[in-house]
């Protein structure tokens, strides 16, 4: 099997590689319920773009996190799966939505993270 894309040495990083973006954790979320369909993961993905979405899938389909199935029917159908390895993901999402249950308080706003702060001004 040829490698599709050049992984980095650090294991996190290429854990964080396939999994990193800002949808890519959404979508296996639900997937771990079982097959959904494109149109049912964008009712239940807010603000997420059709084009992002399928971008977001085709990469986890890439690295065999996510398996595609279109059926031959008119209109076709298309299903997407969490594959073994996907699965295996479960608890490691599963542990990261308990970390940020646990420390929602505490943590940084993301707006505070990228609104630069103003200097008072000095009179």
């Amino acid at each position: 099997m040829p490698v599709i894309k050049e992984l980095p040495l650090i294991p996190a990083e290429r854990a964080l590689r396939v999994i990193g973006g800002r949808w890519k954790v959404f979508a296996l979320y639900f997937l771990f319920e079982g097959p959904k369909r494109l149109s049912e993961l964008r009712r239940l993905i807010p603000g997420v773009s059709q084009k992002v979405l399928v971008q977001s899938l085709r990469e986890l389909e890439e690295y065999g996190i996510v398996r595609r199935e279109i059926f031959a029917e008119v209109p076709p159908r298309v299903v997407y799966t969490a594959t073994k390895l996907g699965m295996s993901l479960r608890p490691i999402v599963s542990a990261l939505c308990d970390w940020g249950k646990k420390h929602a308080d505490e943590l940084v706003p993301a707006q505070e993270l990228t609104t630069p702060k103003r200097r008072a001004s000095s009179k």
